[in-house]
């Protein structure tokens, strides 16, 4: 058993023996690197290899234009790079100033288009070197930021959609904020390279209490949900809180961790995991049990290896019990006994719906999160989006999901709502299996794609729909979801019908997740074309609409018809 950050204040040579991105953080000054020599650079659109490394702690990666790498190639340029910039947004709220401004910095910064994500913020794609910092900067001036929105550090904190429903989802959103507050790293590296903070000479050393020169082994995410509703997925993360209400009033939280979904093609020893429930936590103390749970895993997480770096391994090395005592050790007392809880559903709420104090939400569905103004269908999502946050004096909100919700609109703002949203034909007939898909951006920005993801699953829902509806579907839902690549950014291992893919043109299909985001699917067919996936589901969707038993889901149905296998644990993800 290694706990690194001791062993490495015993033993600086060690740092040797452990991944290479280990020496790259201890020594780059606290996420400083060579970045301001790299934005000052204007021979190239990149930056240093070492310095893309860093760049992710302060929310962005650089990519480039995969559409134009062979074309450049053959002009002999450099691949056309740019960075996508990913805000820090927790629970995904933010009024409708703020959506303005960033929706100013989408136009003039980055490539005219906003994307929610699935860790409820905003993404920007296509913004080049030499408009970073004025786009970080305009972020700065709509009161956001871009820090620790990726990186080896705690993400954007998502929470169940929209605190504005009822007392109990404000203080879980406002717990959310908390968390990422507490969380964050305190290095002044970003407001000193991309703000134009000067950094004081002989001030005091810096420091990071939580983190360390060391940051943590790999990414961190946290998610709370509020029963029945599992929006966000609670068991895909490395820390799940699952609200405990009683009589309308919050009470605590089950605790749950080790979830995560990425995966590497080949390499059954790297698997998708859901999280273990360890216990229950009162609400005074989640604040402080989420704390201690990033610091076991900043002492323990593997640093030998990143593709074993996340929690989920180290508690499928540790066991779930070790876990549960070595953070009762750091807390001071031990977590009480879970709570009984139900979940019915990890969708969301579309169309008009009231909340506890009589103001109304809009949830409006976003395809695969692209906000854009769309010629082939003339729906213009971002001028119109542009236009309510000019009229709403409300809140916009960001789900898990990647859909939006108008929030907060009083009884007379409905009719001009709605008008708007017909002006812009915002308002889409769209059937439940598409309300219920998600996709990755893969193509043509996202370096580790393999194959298409947002800009092909629209098109295989066209012909999955035609199906059902043959099958007399039509209104069911099925969670659908899609991936580039096996890292599982759509959560595609938790839905009833998972693609990820391999190449070009190619797929994994998984089936028999299950429709409240509980449940792993399992393997069924691999790298197959989109010939081979509507031979496949066919038959299988027409079975269903025949032999289901009533209530029963796809994914459930799958399983019962002896059809999949049940994944009972991450472990097991790879068993045929």
């Amino acid at each position: 058993m290694t706990h690194y950050i001791e062993r490495l204040k015993q033993d600086g040579a060690f740092l040797e023996e452990l991944h290479p991105n280990e020496r790259l953080k201890v020594n780059a000054d606290y996420l400083r690197g060579h970045l301001t020599e790299g934005m000052a650079d204007r021979a190239t659109g990149a930056v240093a290899e070492g310095d893309t490394q860093l760049t992710k702690f302060h929310g962005f990666y650089m990519q480039d234009d995969r559409d134009l790498r062979s074309e450049r190639r053959h002009q002999k340029l450099e691949p056309l790079y740019s960075f996508m910039v990913r805000l820090r947004m927790p629970g995904g709220v933010m009024s409708s100033e703020q959506w303005l401004k960033l929706d100013e910095a989408a136009r003039r910064y980055a490539n005219g288009t906003l994307r929610i994500t699935t860790r409820q913020t905003f993404q920007y794609h296509g913004v080049f070197k030499d408009d970073l910092r004025a786009h970080l900067k305009a972020v700065n001036e709509a009161m956001l930021d871009t820090i620790a929105a990726c990186g080896d550090v705690n993400r954007n904190v998502i929470s169940t959609a929209n605190p504005h429903v009822s007392p109990v989802h404000r203080q879980v959103y406002e717990l959310a904020g908390k968390i990422s507050t507490h969380l964050l790293p305190r290095t002044r590296a970003y407001h000193e390279i991309f703000l134009g903070e000067e950094r004081v000479a002989g001030g005091p050393e810096e420091q990071e209490p939580l983190y360390t020169a060391h940051y943590l082994p790999r990414k961190f995410k946290i998610a709370l949900a509020i029963p029945p509703e599992n929006d966000v997925d609670v068991f895909a993360h490395d820390l799940g809180f699952i609200a405990h209400v009683e009589n309308g009033e919050l009470k605590g939280f089950n605790v749950s961790v080790g979830g995560g979904m990425g995966m590497t093609h080949g390499e059954p020893e790297t698997f998708p995991r859901t999280g273990d429930i360890i216990g229950y936590c009162p609400v005074a103390r989640v604040v402080d049990v989420a704390e201690k749970v990033m610091l076991v895993q900043r002492d323990y997480g593997n640093r030998h290896d990143r593709k074993q770096a996340r929690l989920k391994y180290t508690l499928e090395t540790y066991g779930v019990e070790w876990f549960r005592s070595e953070l009762e050790a750091r807390l001071g007392y031990a977590l009480e006994e879970a709570r009984d809880f139900h979940f019915d559903s990890n969708g969301d709420r579309y169309g008009w719906y009231q909340g506890e104090d009589g103001h109304w939400h809009y949830g409006l569905f976003i395809e695969n999160g692209r906000i854009a103004d769309f010629v082939d269908t003339d729906r213009q999502l971002m001028t119109g989006m542009r236009e309510i946050a000019q009229r709403h004096d409300g809140d916009i909100l960001l789900t898990t999901n990647q859909n939006l919700i108008i929030a907060n609109v009083a009884d007379e703002q409905r009719e001009t709502i709605d008008a708007l949203l017909d002006k812009y034909r915002l308002h889409r007939d769209t059937t439940a299996l598409r309300r219920q898909s998600m996709a990755c951006v893969a193509f043509p920005t996202c370096g580790l794609a393999m194959a298409e993801s947002e800009r092909y699953l629209p098109t295989l829902l066209d012909k999955l729909d035609e199906i059902m509806a043959e099958a007399g579907l039509a209104e069911d839902a099925i969670v659908v979801r899609m991936t580039g690549c096996p890292n599982g950014c759509a959560r595609p291992y938790l839905a009833e019908i998972g693609f990820v893919g391999k190449a070009l043109g190619r797929y994994n299909l998984y089936l028999g997740g299950d429709f409240t985001g509980q449940r792993l699917n399992k393997l069924y067919r691999e790298n197959i074309d989109e010939a081979t996936i509507l031979e496949e589901l066919t038959p299988l969707l027409q079975r269903y609409a025949r032999e289901r038993e009533q209530g029963e889901r796809f994914g459930d149905f799958v399983i019962r018809a002896g059809i999949i296998k049940e994944t009972t644990a991450g472990r097991y993800f790879h068993e045929q």
